[in-house]
């Protein structure tokens, strides 16, 4: 049996685990510890966590009474509760067991720990690790507790798994999904063990984890992955007040076809005319939703047991993740560093069937798909246990999304690095290439050809010298973004329009082109007027912002919005902006709890 087989978070709880058929008690060694009948929760919880930093097995407790006709008392007495709560503390939350009482020939009760494989190295909250050796319990050293790499929850055998958890029609729901692989042809049994859902363990096939969180019945999550849920919430306004809820726990295909319901049942469109032809930008984009979702979910971490919360506001999308951003990842890098899956069986089936993309570029399609529609690009706040994922929705730059579908068609060339320096260029006036570089996630080094480019194409200029140096739109660019005006976002608070069934299982299709104009479809009002067309330049706003924070000690977007009169994405764009370019700084959790202090870099000159 591999070592995986013994990761798991809900133990069997038969004791043919523990003791052999004729209740012989299994012996010490690297994967069982004996421990006896006087030792305190705390210690027993000391060599579970060493034990699951070493190969994950059992813990048996008062096997040194077991025999002995003088013995008064067993460990019958010790509460299987006292034991989890004593292992959740010295493992801050990050191991559960499955503990149970087992009786042995002769009357006596043992207690036994089934321990699972920490998919990383578990500390004690005073910073000790230790392991399990097979005899004692050793400490481990810095470089042996680096996590190993080929670990994986989602390919975890559960003992008492049985094919009876596989739901017949979720498995036909993904023969409809993968019916365009290689394996599509083959029997039901022989389609998911090709798929690395199934795999032969004690002399028959069973499910892994990811087979149960694709495919599994009710039942079958509530018993091994009762953490496998999503809370929808609907709030009418941006309070934290919500009017709807909704807990799902599905198999993911069918737990993303309700999401795409439920979002699609409130979300909105707005057309905008190119030329002869429409546009229509969605206040959520399906495929950048569906793709959020799936990084979620594929992504996520199943040993927590938190769910996975969308919190759906007038507008924006938040998705709040358990387990942070995978090592080496933060928002400030997610655009270039390497992918990295945490459950790579089940992203590699989700990505065989076609739900998410294979070669890791998803995050690449959020971006692209939202700036290509004048929004705001995706927004990370990543902490140690979690992560939260703002999509920002109804507000749009209209003549942004014209200037991009007519560029398009003349420069197939337009890429996601030149449509995030023109999207900050639109928004900001100018920028240095420090802030250019910043919002690339690049080294300022390499970006001085991407801008050479980009001036080459007539898309940008430079101006300044050294130091001074800034970049702006190129006139043409300028006059066809409206730049030559004070130009707020589209925000169209119309009425939410019921759209038909969505297609999100669909293999996930390019970014949608424009369509022939034809009858009227649902959508929203046309768009108003900005907030204060009369109020101040980009440049003062942003003077104004950091002369608040400076004389207050803070600025919050409240107060830009009553100073300069801008509606909430305004206020937000240019504290944004402002947080980029290092001058000030975001404290506080949430949409509405944030505040701003002065950055280090708050004594640059603000240009108007």
């Amino acid at each position: 049996m591999s070592r995986l087989a013994v990761y798991f978070s809900l133990v069997t709880t038969e004791p043919a685990h523990a003791l052999s058929p004729l209740g012989v008690l299994p012996p010490a060694g690297p994967t069982c510890v004996h421990l006896p009948l006087n030792v305190t929760p705390q210690e027993l919880a000391r060599y579970a966590v060493g034990l699951a930093n070493a190969r994950g097995g059992t813990v048996m407790v008062g096997v040194d009474v077991v025999g002995d006709p003088h013995a008064e008392r067993d460990a019958g007495e010790l509460h299987p509760l006292m034991i989890t709560h004593a292992i959740f503390e010295l493992s801050g939350g990050r191991l559960t067991v499955n503990v149970q009482h087992q009786r042995v020939p002769g009357g006596a009760r043992v207690l036994t720990v089934f321990v699972p494989q920490a998919p990383y190295v578990l500390a004690a909250p005073d910073g000790a690790v230790m392991a399990w050796d097979g005899a004692h319990l050793v400490p481990v050293l810095p470089g042996e507790g680096e996590p190993v790499a080929d670990q994986d929850y989602t390919a975890v055998v559960p003992p008492d798994a049985s094919l009876a958890d596989l739901d017949p029609a979720e498995v036909g729901r993904l023969r409809l999904l993968g019916r365009r692989i290689e394996a599509a042809h083959l029997p039901d049994l022989d389609f998911l063990q090709e798929l690395g859902l199934l795999v032969p363990s004690g002399g028959a096939l069973r499910p892994t984890l990811a087979a149960i969180l694709l495919a599994g019945t009710g039942a079958a999550l509530r018993a091994h992955l009762p953490q496998a849920e999503v809370c929808y919430f609907h709030h009418a306004t941006n309070d934290v007040e919500f009017q709807f809820r909704e807990d799902l726990r599905r198999p993911i295909p069918a737990l993303l076809l309700r999401l795409s319901e439920l979002i699609q049942a409130r979300n909105r469109f707005t057309p905008v005319q190119v030329g002869l032809f429409r546009v229509e930008v969605w206040d959520h984009d399906e495929s950048v939703y569906r793709e959020a979702l799936l990084n979620a979910l594929s992504h996520r971490d199943y040993t927590l047991r938190d769910v996975v919360h969308v919190h759906h506001y007038p507008d924006r999308l938040e998705i709040m993740n358990p387990g942070g951003l995978p090592g080496g990842i933060t928002p400030g890098n997610i655009l270039r560093h390497q992918p990295k899956r945490r459950n790579p069986l089940l992203a590699g089936v989700l990505a065989r069937l076609g739900l998410v993309e294979q070669a890791g570029v998803g995050v690449d399609k959020m971006f692209s798909l939202m700036l290509r529609h004048g929004k705001e690009p995706p927004e990370y706040d990543n902490y140690p246990d979690a992560v939260t994922l703002t999509l920002h929705g109804s507000a749009f730059d209209s003549d942004f999304v014209r200037f991009v579908a007519k560029k398009q068609e003349e420069l197939p060339q337009l890429s996601l690095d030149m449509l995030i320096v023109l999207s900050v260029l639109s928004r900001e006036g100018e920028a240095p290439r420090a802030q250019l570089a910043r919002a690339l996630q690049l080294p300022e080094d390499r970006t001085p050809r991407l801008l050479r480019q980009m001036e080459d194409l007539g898309l940008i200029v430079r101006a300044g010298v050294g130091r001074g140096i800034a970049y702006h739109l190129a006139p043409d660019v300028a006059q066809s973004l409206g730049q030559e005006r004070q130009r707020g976002l589209s925000v169209s608070p119309g009425l939410p329009e019921p759209v038909g069934r969505p297609t999100l299982l669909a293999p996930a299709a390019a970014a949608p082109s424009p369509v022939p104009a034809g009858p009227a479809a649902p959508r929203r009002a046309p768009d108003p007027a900005p907030a204060n067309p009369a109020g101040p330049s980009a440049g003062e706003t942003r003077a104004i912002a950091l002369t608040l924070a400076r004389e207050r000690g803070r600025v919050r977007n409240a107060d830009l919005r009553e100073v300069c009169g801008l509606t909430n994405q305004q206020a937000w764009r240019v504290l944004r902006g402002l947080v980029n370019a290092g001058m000030l700084r975001r404290l506080g959790s949430g949409t509405r709890d944030a505040y701003y202090e002065l950055g280090e870099g708050a004594g640059l000159r603000v240009e108007g």
